[in-house]
């Protein structure tokens, strides 16, 4: 009696275990492909898209048509703290401004989570933190911390095996969220391509979205990387940097569906306001700076001043 009692638990739990495996699978089914940043490149195929690194950059490019953007930790470091992207901003600064920034825009926003600031339980807790933020996805990379921008030197990267724990964290984390994961290597640099598809496939296999191998140096390992990567895949055109900056229709051809300009924004504002600054400190006047300027009223529609006056007017304030 005892045997048969042992052997119908016995069984009885073996189902019980294959039933919990076929749901997981369900979830899983239901999550892959529906996430809204699935469901930009569904739509367009490939994308260029735009960095962004405030409230204001995140509203003109929704207001250009951009239907995502990204947020760049080299551009929030400059903007938010004034330093340079070498691992000096925190995880804190970077979730706030992430949060503030998704708030004023309803366009999927992916954030730069740098190495998730530690080890996997770091990077458990800013998956975490970054959904809460409403952010539809992040770049995790492998740099050892202080981390510095891919396109600067001196990079060095942690152990694979370290790197695919913290993937596989970041996946945990995510659960079904609606939430986008980018496994970007800065592996090419010092240890070669070959490793660096071996890190991203690791990573695609541990349960990633995207793959990004930065700052290839020559339009020869674009298309090698194009060739040998999982899809989709991340092209990274920094204006200068080392990558070749190369039109949408070519890294297209070449297999890359996002493709992100993160700090043309930047570089354009800072641009625009010396220039203005330099003729307002020359001659004492903005008087002939013409369209440098955008117009008082261009810029209250930018930040929507008319309909606050309407929101006002609709709770009796006059």
């Amino acid at each position: 009696m005892r045997s048969l009692v042992g052997s119908l638990r016995g069984k009885y739990l073996i189902l019980l275990d294959a039933l919990r495996q076929f749901s997981v699978s369900i979830k899983k089914e239901a999550v892959v492909g529906q996430t809204r940043i699935h469901r930009v490149l569904d739509a367009v195929g490939s994308i260029a898209f735009a960095g962004v690194y405030d409230t204001l950059s995140a509203k003109i490019a929704k207001q250009v048509g951009f239907p995502m953007a990204f947020i760049s930790g080299y551009s929030v470091a400059a903007t938010a703290i004034g330093e340079p992207d070498l691992g000096l901003l925190t995880q804190t600064e970077m979730i706030d401004r992430a949060r503030r920034i998704c708030m004023s825009v309803d366009i999927p926003i992916i954030v730069d989570a740098d190495t998730g600031y530690g080890n996997p339980l770091n990077v458990h807790r800013t998956i975490k933190e970054l959904i809460a933020a409403g952010a539809a996805g992040c770049f995790l990379e492998d740099q050892m911390w202080p981390k510095k921008c891919g396109h600067m030197r001196g990079k060095r990267v942690v152990e694979r095996e370290e790197y695919i724990y913290k993937i596989r964290a970041a996946v945990e984390a995510r659960g079904n969220s609606d939430f986008f994961i980018v496994a970007r290597t800065d592996a090419l640099a010092p240890v070669g391509i070959d490793e660096a598809i071996a890190r991203v496939t690791a990573a695609c296999e541990a349960g990633v979205d995207a793959s990004f191998i930065e700052a290839p140096p020559s339009i020869d390992l674009l298309r090698e990387i194009g060739r040998r990567s999982p899809k989709p895949m991340v092209a990274n055109m920094i204006e200068g940097g080392k990558t070749p900056v190369l039109p949408k229709a070519e890294l297209t051809a070449m297999g890359f569906q996002l493709i992100l300009y993160p700090l043309a924004a930047l570089y354009a504002s800072a641009r625009a306001i010396s220039t203005v600054y330099e003729k307002l400190f020359r001659d004492g006047t903005t008087i002939g700076t013409g369209t440098e300027l955008m117009s008082f009223d261009e810029f209250n529609a930018l930040i929507g001043v008319e309909e606050r006056y309407a929101l006002a007017e609709r709770f009796g304030v006059q």
